[in-house]
């Protein structure tokens, strides 16, 4: 406090000795210019046109560093990757969410900012962060730089590295304004390992009664797991996850599915069944979305 207010002192008395020593007249051209930026591209006018103006959401794709976390060696995103991931984003996302509950809900609930990293962020054990959000406030997604022609065909793919994890980080933002019922936190109560979970194969995992093995970190977590996982895969692929669980393992996910399900409809009146239908049939549809062109 006493090193701000020092510098704010400093800044006043020199400016008081500029302000004497000078006889010219003041500008009259303001250090506040109104006029619009040239700097905009028109991946920028989109980003405002489909994102900040309907939404009040600034997508962040020039990697900012005062966004980033410091403790990761990070590589700024691809613009070109960016613009796709943006179209995909909005289209299995954002409209996704907005076609199920509406419009209004996702203005009032999604992150006011998105921010997009080229490299995954790799923790010291070797594990990779693929995104992180912040607050309700924000969601950092990693990785824009894996994206490559192949993968665009590829749902299952492009699910592993972007949308189940923006689906995760959303959960966490929801359940911020909204808390679930505690009551899950005790169906597997003794099989949370924190930061060991990576230890654990993810067949291990479904026996324990956890959708995958990084739900075993802690029950916010694996809440956020559940749900994501629930809405992004097939049923042939939740289904295979139960029949991996075994009876015991079953029985405890289907018991956390049980609360979810009633979170979703009964704090955002949301059912979980139609959103992942609708994720999946927008998934079917990627192939006929236009990623070449900004419209």
């Amino acid at each position: 406090m006493k090193k701000t207010l020092y510098i704010i002192m400093l800044a006043f008395v020199t400016s008081l000795g500029l302000m004497s020593c000078s006889d010219d007249d003041p500008s009259s051209k303001t250090i506040f210019p109104t006029d619009e930026q040239t700097n905009v591209d028109n991946f920028d006018r989109w980003l405002l046109k489909n994102f900040t103006y309907p939404y009040n959401v600034e997508m962040k794709y020039k990697m900012s560093d005062i966004e980033s976390d410091h403790k990761y060696t990070l590589v700024p995103a691809d613009s070109a990757k960016a613009a796709k991931l943006s179209i995909i984003l909005k289209y299995l996302w954002f409209d996704a969410y907005s076609e199920v509950a509406g419009q209004d809900f996702i203005k009032l609930n999604v992150p006011r900012m998105i921010h997009f990293i080229g490299s995954p962020a790799y923790n010291s054990e070797g594990t990779m962060v693929l995104g992180t959000a912040e607050g309700g406030l924000k969601i950092t997604l990693y990785m824009v730089n894996s994206l490559t022609d192949d993968m665009l065909s590829d749902y299952a793919t492009m699910n592993e590295y972007y949308f189940h994890t923006l689906h995760h980080e959303f959960t966490h933002i929801l359940n911020q304004k909204v808390p679930f019922d505690k009551s899950y936190d005790l169906i597997t109560e003794s099989g949370y390992v924190s930061g060991s979970w990576y230890l654990t194969p993810s067949s291990t995992a479904h026996k324990a009664g956890f959708v995958t093995n990084y739900a075993m970190v802690e029950p916010v977590e694996d809440f956020a797991e559940m749900l994501s996982m629930y809405v992004t895969i097939t049923p042939a692929g939740w289904s295979a996850i139960i029949a991996d669980a075994g009876t015991d393992g079953a029985e405890k996910i289907n018991a956390k599915l049980d609360i979810v399900r009633s979170y979703m409809q009964d704090a955002w009146d949301i059912d979980i069944d139609e959103l992942r239908d609708v994720v999946l049939r927008r998934a079917s549809e990627l192939k006929g979305v236009d990623l070449k062109h900004l419209n």
